[in-house]
């Protein structure tokens, strides 16, 4: 058995199992979900950060690419209690570590995550290593480099061309989607009630925007601190009240900025596909899927936008409207992907609400 490591920046060290991959760093969060491991760690939300299951056993059905939000695998390792890897099934290990993803596993997530919850989302790295002085010193310098990476990390995820493609609805809508790192669902979800959309990059101006004559501007997930997007707030500013916006997690945090409001870090987010959500104008809770470190500060909400929708677990904003900018959003991902789907009727929504 190959010892591994997580060192945490605060110096706390971790051991378990080290199954293969790099040694890397990022930030380390939890996800609450019973499954959808492939879809988690494609997820460009997910980008510069280590995943940790609290599901104890990963990989049990394998991989397959349908399953998969984006080409590129986003996370910087992978953290279980026990991960598949018989002859019989060891698709998904594979899939991590000839990506140089580092797995480890047989570590006590329980108390991982339950500091986690207690003291936020630190920063740390996954190393293979003789003993927790050697990874210490070795985790060092990898966590250093990984916090000096530029902060947008909306930029790097985000396409750099703009793609055209064609709907599925001949009488759709024509839909600008502003990528901030989008799930593929996002896309297909919207193909399907579109007849055409257009996925423009993060730093896209509103001139370029307007010159495809879109009927409304979608506006998709994304990793990190909304703060640190360079373009797409003032971007937005430009275009509210032009055509109908509508954004989801990230989307909904840089809608908020561009409306005037600001955002905070949440002490260890939201990620998992069980948290309740209510809309407070019709009273209907949802069961969400969600994946955001950051939440929208209602203190300086003005007349003319409202709240829509609030998380029953910690009471943070999930959703706003501002009908005379014509725009409107949500926290979490009706897309739904890993699940479940509750909210996936809000892309209806959205279609009916543009008409």
């Amino acid at each position: 058995m190959k010892k591994g490591f997580l060192v945490l920046d605060s110096g706390e060290v971790y051991s378990g199992k080290w199954e293969g991959g790099k040694n890397r760093a990022g930030e380390v969060v939890f996800n609450t979900s019973h499954f959808g491991y492939e879809e988690m760690a494609t997820d460009p939300s997910y980008y510069s950060q280590i995943l940790v299951l609290t599901s104890p056993m990963q990989g049990n059905y394998g991989a397959h690419k349908e399953f998969h939000e984006s080409p590129m695998l986003s996370i910087e390792g992978f953290i279980c209690l026990e991960i598949q890897n018989s002859e019989r099934e060891s698709s998904w290990l594979k899939r991590l570590t000839t990506s140089d993803i580092p797995v480890l596993t047989e570590i006590d997530t329980r108390g991982l995550v339950l500091r986690l919850r207690d003291k936020g989302t630190p920063w740390g790295a996954l190393v293979a290593a003789a003993d927790p002085q050697e990874a210490i010193k070795i985790s060092a310098s990898l966590i250093e480099a990984g916090q000096k990476k530029d902060r947008d990390w909306v930029y790097a995820v985000s396409r750099k061309e703009i793609e055209i493609l064609q709907g599925e609805k001949s009488n759709g809508p024509r839909v600008a989607i502003l990528d901030f790192g989008t799930k593929e669902n996002i896309i297909r979800e919207l193909r399907k009630r579109s007849r055409e959309v257009a996925i423009f990059p993060s730093r896209a101006t509103a001139l370029q925007i307007q010159k495809w004559e879109p009927t409304a501007l979608f506006l998709t997930n994304g990793p990190g601190d909304p703060l640190e997007v360079k373009q797409a707030t003032e971007t937005i500013k430009e275009l509210l009240g032009w055509r109908p916006v509508f954004g989801i997690c990230m989307g909904h945090q840089i809608l908020a900025r561009a409306l005037g409001l600001s955002t905070f870090k949440l002490k260890f987010g939201h990620r998992g596909g069980n948290h309740p959500v209510q809309d407070l104008r019709s009273g209907r809770v949802y069961v969400t899927s969600q994946n955001h470190g950051y939440a929208v500060d209602l203190g300086q909400l003005t007349s003319g936008i409202s709240p829509t929708h609030i998380n029953l677990n910690d009471k943070t904003n999930e959703g706003l409207e501002c009908p005379s900018k014509k725009c409107q959003s949500v926290q979490f991902h009706p897309e739904s992907c890993p699940g479940p789907n509750d909210a996936r009727e809000i892309f209806d929504h959205f279609v009916e609400w543009v008409k």
